[in-house]
Formats: structure tokens, sequence, C-alpha cells
């Protein structure tokens, strides 16, 4: 018998962690969910809002655009819309030409854009994230060629992440720092001076910030949430330097099939990060930009969406106060809540299996979202709650939250 040689493969792959729905599906895979309820999902933060009938409309318009290569840089038109929406949202003036670029949803962005900046050759070439954290930071790291650090969130900080925990000798050794804001899970919203500080770090070592803001159109206070490219020049750093920031429209418009946002900041990435997605082929496809720019034009439509979550989450929080440590957040459409530690003895991945059996309600475990970092997973003893489905469905997911709770 001849003994072929196994087939060739990045080993880098192999440092991935599963991703924490496969996880889940893993740990649910022998569950019956009692069938006296229908089933309700919490799990997935995927918009389940009707998509603005405005981009349906550009879409059927834009058709004739199958017939084109697009250009990986996006239509002129494109660009322009999208600056226009960034001096209307934060009053910023940014160059189409050369300050941002449109991306095929934040997700692969957020992705490419480690391929791009991190130097592998570099001993111990670092990114550093804040924990609990959306996975794709950690993934894009590995298989960039980079460890990772972690700053755990502080729940008596409004769950603002702790920097502190990141010492001299790693910050020295980072090369990209991710920050989400508004963040997921914890739907916290950095201040001012928190971005002050990172910005001084990152003069000080020389790492790029990837600011992640798919969530930023969705709050429930007065202000709209300070944005990263907002911050920096309000601190009087118009030339965003290392700082890149990414909106998408899967949340804002409730278009996450149409895979379309737009990364913006520090030219002289944006110029290097347009140079690798030419060659990656990750040009945006013609009628999806001439639908984005429908989008990015309108602004009634985010509005109406925006009324549409507040309504939902007043009706949805005082059911579950009385049960769980919750509140409403700054931002975003999630409830990040600690369950009663009495209950399955405060194990997130108990409470959530045995809530899905007896009640059909799905959550994803907080522990799957984060990794133990510092002696602890700062995501232990809570469940993330995507409130993204219409209002009774949400409504009638916490009345059973709230029975399952009580039964116990």
């Amino acid at each position: 018998m001849i003994n072929l040689p196994a087939s060739a493969h990045n080993p880098l792959l192999d440092k991935l962690h599963p991703y924490p729905f496969e996880r889940l599906k893993e740990l649910i895979a022998g569950i019956v969910p009692n069938p006296a309820f229908r089933p309700i999902s919490l799990g997935i933060g995927e918009p389940k809002h009707p998509a603005p009938k405005l981009v349906e409309n550009a879409l059927l318009a834009g058709l004739q655009g199958l017939s084109s290569y697009p250009a990986t840089a996006g239509t002129p038109a494109l660009r322009e819309s999208i600056a226009a929406w960034l001096h209307r949202r934060y009053g910023l003036q940014l160059d189409p030409a050369s300050q941002l670029l449109p991306v095929n949803g934040s997700r692969e962005a957020l992705f490419a854009l480690a391929q791009t900046v991190i130097d592998p050759t570099r001993p111990g070439a670092t990114v550093v994230c804040p924990n609990p954290f959306y996975q794709i930071y950690e993934g894009a790291a590995l298989l960039a060629g980079a460890q990772t650090a972690f700053a755990n969130s502080d729940p008596a900080r409004n769950f603002a992440a702790n920097w502190d925990e990141i010492d001299t000798a790693t910050w020295a050794r980072t090369q990209l720092l991710y920050v989400c804001s508004p963040g997921n899970p914890t739907g916290a919203v950095m201040p001012l001076d928190e971005w002050k500080m990172l910005f001084e770090l990152s003069d000080r070592y020389g790492f790029v910030i990837a600011s992640d803001e798919c969530y930023s159109e969705i709050y429930f206070r007065d202000e709209a949430p300070l944005g990263g490219l907002e911050a920096a020049a309000k601190l009087g750093r118009s030339d965003f330097r290392n700082l890149i920031a990414f909106t998408s429209l899967s949340k804002r418009s409730n278009v996450p099939g149409m895979r379309s946002g737009f990364v913006a900041g520090d030219a002289a990435i944006i110029k290097r990060f347009l140079l690798y997605r030419t060659y990656h082929g990750s040009a945006m496809s013609g009628l999806v930009q001439t639908a984005s720019i429908a989008a990015w034009d309108d602004e009634d439509h985010v509005i109406a969406n925006r009324a549409k979550y507040r309504a939902k989450f007043a009706q949805v929080t005082p059911l579950l106060t009385s049960h769980l440590d919750v509140a409403l957040p700054d931002a975003g459409f999630y409830l990040w809540a600690a369950i009663p530690a009495h209950l399955h003895g405060g194990d997130d991945i108990a409470f959530a299996l045995d809530l899905l059996a007896q009640y059909n309600v799905a959550v994803l475990p907080g522990s799957l979202l984060a990794r133990q970092a510092h002696g602890v997973n700062p995501g232990a003893g809570r469940i993330r709650l995507a409130l993204v489905a219409e209002t009774p469905e949400c409504v009638e997911a916490a009345q059973r939250i709230a029975s399952y709770i009580q039964s116990l």
C-alpha cells in the first residue's frame, strides 16, 4: 500500500477556536425542546426587521450593473455618498478618494485588515481585543500569524474594557487593537477619555486601531454614540493616523444579506488596504453599490428602525429585570444579562441548555463569546439576548424566560 502524504493546508487554521454558534450547535445536539412551545431564537444577532423598500427598489434598478466588473475602490458616487453621511452623522470632512473604501460588510473587512497591517515576521506580533469580543477579531489575528491578548470588560464600569490589564511589554509587541463601540455583546459606548488614552498608546507603540462601529445607529440615549473618527477629530487628530473605522448597513438599514459597509480613516492604511483588496478580489457588486447609495442617502428609515428598537427594549427589559441582572444598554440590540448564581450554580451553558429544553427559547451563553484571560472568563454566568425579531416575539421570549426562572 502506498502511503500518500496528507493534503497540504495552512497550519494556522489549526489554531482557530470553534465559532460560538458551532459550539452551541454541538452542545444542543441531543436536546429535544418542549414541543408545547414554538421555537424562538434570541441567539443570533441577525436583524429581522423588514428591509427598506427604497433599498429593494434600488437593487432592482441597478441590475444593469451585472454586466460590468466593479472596481475595488467602488464608484465615485458611492464614496461621495458615504462621505456625505459621515459629514451629516459626525460632522467630519473626509476625502472620498483617499480616506474611505466600500467593503462587503464589516465582517470581511475586519478580518482582511489584519492581513494588511500585521507583520508576522516581527517577534511576538500581537493583536489586542476586548473580552468578550466578536470572534472574527481573534480569527483574523491568528491567521495573520499573530498572537492575541485580551482586556476583560468590567461590569462595575459599564462593561468598559480594562485596558490596564495589558502590560507594557504586551503593548510594545502590539500591532493591531480591535475595539467595538457600541460593544458586542455589552452595548457599552466608549467615551472620549477612553479614546484619548488609546490614541496615546497607539502613538507610543505604533499600533493600528480598528474601530468596529456596526451598531452605531441603534441607541437608546438622546445623544448618538461617539465614533472613533469623531473622537479623533475632537482631539485634534484630523489625519486619523493609525485609525480605521468600520461601519455597516446590516444593522442600520436591516439589510444583512446585502453585505455592504465601508472603512474610513488613515489614508496611508486605506491605500495599502486597497492594494490588498485588489488582489483579494473584494469588489462590491455594482447593483449593491447602487442600493447602498440609496441607503446611505436616506435617514428616515434609520430613525423609524431605531424607534422600533427603543419601543421593543422598553417592553422587554422590565420583564427581565426582576429575574436577571440586566439593564438597558447604551446602544446595540443585545441584552447582556447575568443569571442568578443559585440557578445551575451560575453556569450560563447549563442555563441556556435547560431553557431551550423546557421553554424552547434559544439564547447564547456568554462564556462562548469570551476567553479565559487574567484568571477569569468575563462572559461566564451571562447570556446574550439578541432582540432582533419583532416585538411580540421578543416579549413572548422574555415572558418564557421569566416563567422558566420562576419554575426553578
